[in-house]
């Protein structure tokens, strides 16, 4: 397919990465033109703005920062997208602001899909990405060659937005597993045991997980370099915060999580890793971790 892709962080580089192996035709942009340059050098193509890249590509995929970014380039690749092409966002945005860039489209004849993904940086580059998108049902036989390079599990949720909202709900149960990390390794410093091996114990039993043993394994070590910089998770929890307000849900243990967040970004560790959350902790106790 001719597919453009823009946002080559992290998660976008691996991407289109893995869509050139699989012999997809990608054209990129980007503000910065170095960003894009080790993709030209696989065989990318090069465009001069967004509405080109759009013209030139019957799907685009954008994995950018925040709602603002989303919106923005929509309404500039809505100048060069034809009626019945599709816009897919990876990035993780506001489920009312998918929505509206979904109502923008459909006034001209363009599919928008909101198809944010877990997994990090790691699921990116092994292209083991969950992917839960919100758009037409029926658009998923287009979609299936594009998502099948980058994600190992593949669940529409429901119309544009909903995607959003599963995102949401995923960060919101990941991050507070990290708090609670944190808050295990604190007591077991304060009574004096290793965590190390409390957490090596815990990963044989029915607290294992992916964030014990990653984010674990950061604040047992003490290694505090950003492997998933806090500042993204706090923007999700704004998002998801926003979300349940907007529409009065109670969300008791998330509300303790974003002000342990808030707290961690007051310190100015906002750059670090989401396990600084032990730091907020050790801060709290008049200790210090680093």
């Amino acid at each position: 397919m001719n597919i453009g892709f823009i946002g080559f962080g992290t998660m976008g580089q691996p991407m289109v990465e893995h869509l050139l192996k699989a012999g997809h035709n990608l054209r990129v942009w980007s503000r910065r033109a170095a960003s894009a340059d080790s993709l030209v050098g696989q065989g990318a193509l090069r465009c001069e703005s967004p509405a080109a890249l759009a013209a030139a590509s019957e799907i685009v995929c954008t994995n950018v920062t925040g709602s603002a970014d989303v919106e923005t380039l929509a309404a500039q690749l809505a100048e060069g997208l034809a009626p019945g092409s599709i816009h897919v966002d990876f990035s993780t945005i506001a489920p009312g602001a998918a929505r509206r860039v979904a109502a923008m489209y459909a006034a001209r004849g363009i599919e928008f899909v909101d198809a944010p993904v877990s997994g990090g940086g790691a699921g990116a580059r092994n292209a083991t990405l969950s992917i839960m998108w919100g758009g037409k049902s029926a658009l998923a036989p287009r979609l299936e060659p594009l998502f099948s390079v980058l994600g190992k599990t593949v669940v529409r949720i429901g119309d544009a937005g909903a995607g959003q909202v599963a995102k949401a709900c995923n960060q919101m149960v990941m991050v507070a597993a990290i708090e609670a990390c944190a808050e295990a390794a604190r007591l077991a410093g304060a009574a004096g045991v290793d965590f190390s091996l409390v957490r090596q114990a815990m990963l044989g039993g029915s607290a294992g997980s992916r964030v014990l043993d990653v984010f674990g394994g950061r604040m047992a070590s003490g290694d505090f370099a950003a492997g998933v910089e806090a500042r993204l998770h706090h923007k999700d929890y704004a998002l998801l915060m926003d979300e349940a307000t907007r529409i009065g849900v109670p969300l008791p243990v998330s509300a303790a999580v974003w002000q342990q967040l808030n707290a961690l970004m007051a310190q100015g560790w906002g750059t670090r890793d989401t396990a600084s959350l032990l730091r907020v902790l050790e801060l709290a106790a008049g200790r210090s971790t680093e």
